[in-house]
C-alpha cells in the first residue's frame, strides 16, 4: 500500500511520508477507543469539559509552532496562522459551555401515573475525516462535540495536513484523556471507506468534496450508520443599491481570496445592483492589486500559494475558459511576478462579462477568483444566487434588516449572512442544501447529530 506523502506548496518539497496504520494498528485503535468510551459515556458533563478545556489551552500553547507548520503544509501566509487557533477555541469553548444544557434530558409535561423522559445518549465511536484547507477550525467543528457529548474521536486528516493530527493528538494526551477516547489514524481511501461499510464507527463527520461524499454515502449504504457532510460550495455574495459600499468591497475582496480562495464559505461569485457595479469592479481591483503574492513564510506575505499546483492549474482552467468564452479578466498576472503557470503560486483574479455559461461561475472554484456580475432587481438576484448545485452560504450586502430577511427566505442555502462573510458562528447551526450535503455541526443542533433518543415511558404507582 503506499505511503501517504504531504508536498509542501511552498517548494515542493517532500514534508511528510507516512505508511497507512496497518489493520492490526486500526483493529486495535478501534478496540480501545470502544473501551474507553464506555467509561467516558458514564463521566459528568462537567468532568469532560475539564478535560476538554485543557486541551484547548494545551493547543493554544503550540501556536508559535503551529503557524510555520501550517505555512508548510498547505501555504497559508504565518501571519495568519493564529487566527485559525483563535476561531478553533472560539468554536470549541462555545461548545462546551453549552454542552450540559444541549445533553439534557428531553422531559415532556407531566402525565398523571407516568414518568417519561428523552435521554441524549452518545452514538459510541465518531470518525472525523478532516479537510486540509482550515485542518484546525474544521476539525473541532465535531471533535470536541463527539467527546462532550461521551463518544470517543477517531480521527482521519488530510494528507496534506497529517501534523495537525498530530497535535490534537498532543493536546488531547497533555489533557489527560482517557487512554484510547481520542486517536488519529493514517488511512488511504480503501482503508477509510472499508472502515466505514464495516460498522467499524459509528457516526462519520467529512468535510470535502462532492464526489468525496458520494463515496462515503455508497460506503455507508446498508452499514445504519450516521453521516454527515460538508462538501462542496459556490457561495454567492449580492450587493444591493443600499449597501455600505467601503464595508462592502473591503470584506467581499476578502472573502475572496482570504487563504487563496481555499475556503468552503468563500465568496465565489458576486452580483452587484446596476448603480454600483462599474464602481464596485473598480474599487475591488485596486483593493486586490495591494495583495502580497509570495512565500507564506513571509511576514510580509498577504496571500501564499494553493495547497497544490494541481489545484491551481483547475482554477487556471476555468479562468481559461471564462475568457475564451469573452470574460474581461481585470488583474494582470505580471503584476504578481511568482504567479507562475505549473507551480501554486497563482494571483487572483477578478472577471467581468462572465455568465452562467462558464464553470468559473457554476462549478466549485476554490481558488483566488471571482466571478463579477451586473443585476437589475433583487429578483434577479435571487434567481442567480439559486442557480447553483451547491448551497452553503450566501451573502447580502445592504442596510435594510427587512429586505434580508425577505431576499434570505428565499435563498437555498445552509446560511444567509447580512453584512458579512466567511464567518462561522458556533453558536449557529453549520449546515448546507443540495449537494453541499446533509447534516449540521456546532450550535446544540450539532450535538443533535452526535448522540441519539432513548425515550424513558415508565408506568409509575401500579
Amino acid at each position: 500500500m503506499s505511503d501517504i506523502v504531504c508536498i509542501s506548496p511552498v517548494d515542493g518539497r517532500q514534508l511528510v511520508r507516512r505508511p497507512p496504520s496497518s489493520d492490526a494498528e486500526v483493529a486495535q485503535a478501534l478496540k480501545s477507543a470502544r473501551a474507553a468510551q464506555r467509561d467516558w459515556a458514564r463521566t459528568p458533563v462537567a468532568a469532560r469539559a475539564a478535560a476538554c478545556l485543557k486541551a484547548v489551552d494545551a493547543m493554544l500553547a503550540m501556536e508559535a509552532e503551529i503557524a510555520p507548520e501550517l505555512a508548510w503544509q498547505m501555504g497559508r501566509p504565518v501571519r495568519y496562522g493564529a487566527g485559525e487557533l483563535r476561531g478553533f477555541a472560539e468554536r470549541a469553548r462555545h461548545m462546551i459551555a453549552i454542552a450540559e444544557e444541549a445533553l439534557a434530558d428531553v422531559t415532556p409535561a407531566p402525565k398523571e401515573g407516568f414518568r417519561r423522559r428523552i435521554k441524549r445518549e452518545p452514538v459510541g465511536l465518531v470518525m472525523t475525516i478532516a479537510p486540509w484547507n482550515y485542518p484546525y477550525l474544521t476539525a473541532v467543528n465535531s471533535v470536541v462535540p463527539t467527546l462532550m457529548a461521551g463518544n470517543a474521536s477517531l480521527l482521519k486528516h488530510a494528507a496534506q495536513t497529517l501534523l495537525v493530527g498530530d497535535r490534537f493528538k498532543q493536546a488531547f494526551d497533555k489533557a489527560g484523556l482517557p487512554n484510547g477516547l481520542f486517536q488519529t489514524l493514517t488511512l488511504s481511501h480503501e482503508q477509510t471507506t472499508r472502515l466505514i461499510s464495516s460498522r467499524g464507527v459509528d457516526h462519520v463527520c467529512f468535510t470535502g468534496s462532492v464526489e468525496a461524499g458520494r463515496q462515503i454515502e455508497r460506503a455507508a449504504a446498508g452499514a445504519f450508520i450516521g453521516v454527515g457532510l460538508e462538501l462542496g460550495g459556490k457561495d454567492p455574495a449580492y450587493v444591493r443599491a443600499d449597501a455600505a459600499f467601503d464595508h462592502a468591497v473591503e470584506n467581499i475582496v476578502d472573502g475572496a481570496f482570504f487563504n487563496s480562495g481555499q475556503s468552503c464559505c468563500g465568496i465565489e461569485r458576486v452580483y452587484v445592483a446596476a448603480p454600483l457595479f462599474e464602481r464596485f469592479v473598480e474599487a475591488s481591483v485596486a483593493l486586490t492589486k495591494t495583495y502580497v503574492l509570495g512565500s507564506p513564510l513571509d511576514a510580509a506575505t498577504t496571500l501564499g500559494p494553493m495547497a497544490r499546483a494541481s489545484l491551481a492549474a483547475t482554477v487556471r482552467a476555468q479562468t481559461a475558459e471564462a475568457l475564451a468564452k469573452g470574460a474581461r479578466a481585470h488583474i494582470d498576472e505580471r503584476a504578481f511576478a511568482i504567479s507562475r503557470s505549473g507551480t501554486p503560486y497563482l494571483a487572483p483574479q477578478i472577471l467581468t462579462n462572465v455568465d452562467h455559461s462558464m464553470s468559473v461561475m457554476m462549478e466549485e472554484s476554490f481558488g483566488p477568483v471571482v466571478g463579477v456580475m451586473k443585476v437589475a432587481s433583487d429578483e434577479e438576484a435571487i434567481a442567480l444566487m439559486n442557480d447553483s448545485p451547491y448551497g452553503l452560504t450566501a451573502s447580502l450586502w445592504t442596510g435594510d434588516v427587512e429586505a434580508a430577511e425577505t431576499i434570505g427566505a428565499q435563498l437555498q442555502t445552509g446560511t444567509v449572512f447580512m453584512n458579512r462573510a466567511d464567518y462561522l458562528d458556533p453558536a449557529l447551526a453549520w449546515t448546507g442544501v443540495k449537494d453541499t450535503g446533509r447534516g449540521a455541526t456546532l450550535s446544540r443542533i450539532g450535538y443533535e447529530m452526535l448522540t441519539r433518543p432513548k425515550s424513558l415511558h415508565f408506568r409509575v404507582g401500579v
